[in-house]
């Protein structure tokens, strides 16, 4: 479906992805540098989680009484999204007349530049107790560091994904994302590939930011039906997670430490676990033409917008634990971009027992016919359909009892785009 803010965006500001901070800098400075004025902000970078440990952290803090605002990339239905302001989704009124003035200074803004500028505009002149800042690409040289004096970052797990901008392997891409890293600021890293992790403390070290590392000064893990979190000498007994999944106790155990940094009470931290909310991170749908379908069928369906191999294992895990404890036929229904690692997130999947089918999307998608063969390759059963809705036809009629929409933030869009009454608020 069509986006005005989007649509905007695009017929005005060049789509490439250059990652440099002049044309950033510049465009602040003309603006009055509102990244200078902005409440005490939250930097988040990383792989995969980022977006989760910001949904978290937020519940917490406004749990704990805090006006927030958050920015985070992309969008999945409408741009306004990416853009909260004390705790409301900024209105079209208020983004057009903000995009005015981005437009009125001098200077070529790519769109993501500029939506960055317009959110730091609208955070400057909106009251607010805490900046939430979710990086967009990288960390070094991502648009959202020029702010110079975060009150805290975090670095989510670091693994490949835009190898063509941060570079082949996990070290070059982790020191990309420790860029966000700043003298004095604290930082929390959560667990990571022992490569990345050096390259994250060589880097603290230089700009002298202090650490605390999940698994080495703090860990958090399941236990009991809920979260533990040992933070130093304090252990702290918490709800399980609302978002779904084994990999969102490890998002949960960063943003309670990260929480803990800010001084948050042990209560709004317990408040915030349960009230999170993510869209299209192993969402169930059961509204819309196609949630109220596969109810219809007794079916669960599920929405997961991961899109790298790292996100496939996170994946895999979840079906796996739902197998053991109610095993049902499962299908999956894939879009990929075509610059994604399809076959690693194909292999994470391999011996699943899934059978996938694979449907294309606006933009640059995997045809369906390769995206099958790819699957293929790695031993799943798999064919292309023409769309979604077909897809989940099939697979209601061949007997799944469990399908889930995945493989890409894109086609999570426009599922949840099929039905208003899904969209992110």
């Amino acid at each position: 479906m069509s986006d005005p803010i989007s649509d905007r965006l695009r017929a005005r500001h060049p789509q490439r992805i250059d990652l440099s901070l002049e044309r950033m800098s510049a465009l602040c400075a003309g603006l009055g540098d509102p990244q200078e004025r902005l409440p005490p902000v939250v930097h988040v970078a990383g792989t995969n989680g980022k977006g989760s440990t910001v949904a978290f952290l937020r519940a917490m803090a406004e749990a704990a009484g805090l006006r927030v605002h958050v920015y985070t990339s992309p969008h999945l239905v409408r741009f306004n999204e990416r853009i909260r302001l004390a705790g409301e989704l900024i209105g079209d009124d208020a983004l057009n007349a903000i995009l005015d003035r981005i437009e009125a200074v001098p200077g070529e803004a790519t769109v993501f530049e500029s939506a960055t500028a317009a959110a730091f505009l609208a955070m400057a002149e909106t009251p607010a107790d805490l900046a939430l800042i979710e990086v967009g690409l990288g960390g070094r040289l991502d648009a959202t560091n020029v702010v110079a004096r975060p009150l805290l970052g975090v670095i989510t797990p670091v693994d490949i994904d835009h190898a063509e901008f941060l570079g082949p392997d996990v070290a070059t891409i982790a020191a990309e994302k420790a860029g966000i890293l700043k003298a004095g600021a604290m930082a929390v890293i959560a667990r990571q590939a022992e490569a990345a992790l050096a390259m994250i403390e060589a880097q603290a070290t230089r700009v002298g930011s202090p650490l605390t590392i999940v698994g080495r000064d703090a860990d958090a893990w399941a236990e009991r039906g809920g979260l533990v979190v040992q933070a130093g000498d304090r252990l702290l007994d918490l709800p399980v997670p609302a978002l779904p999944g084994g990999h969102q106790i490890d998002n949960a155990g960063v943003a309670v430490l990260a929480a803990l940094e800010l001084g948050l009470p042990e209560a709004a931290i317990a408040a915030g676990l349960q009230r999170a909310v993510w869209p299209a991170r192993m969402q169930r749908l059961t509204a819309g033409p196609y949630g109220a379908q596969a109810a219809a069928a007794d079916a669960e369906l599920w929405l997961d917008g991961g899109h790298n191999p790292h996100a496939a294992v996170a994946l895999a895990r979840m079906l796996a634990d739902r197998q053991a404890r109610a095993p049902r036929p499962t299908a999956l229904i894939v879009g990929m971009l075509a610059n994604k690692d399809a076959g690693g997130f194909f292999d994470a999947l391999a011996g699943s027992g899934v059978h996938v089918f694979t449907v294309s999307f606006e933009g640059t998608a995997v045809a369906p016919a390769a995206l099958a063969a790819v699957a293929r390759g790695r031993g799943l059963g798999a064919q292309p359909v023409a769309s979604v809705a077909e897809a989940l036809d099939l697979s209601l009629r061949l007997g799944a009892g469990r399908v889930v929409i995945c493989g890409s933030l894109y086609l999570a869009g426009e599922v949840l785009g099929a039905d208003p009454e899904t969209w992110p608020r």
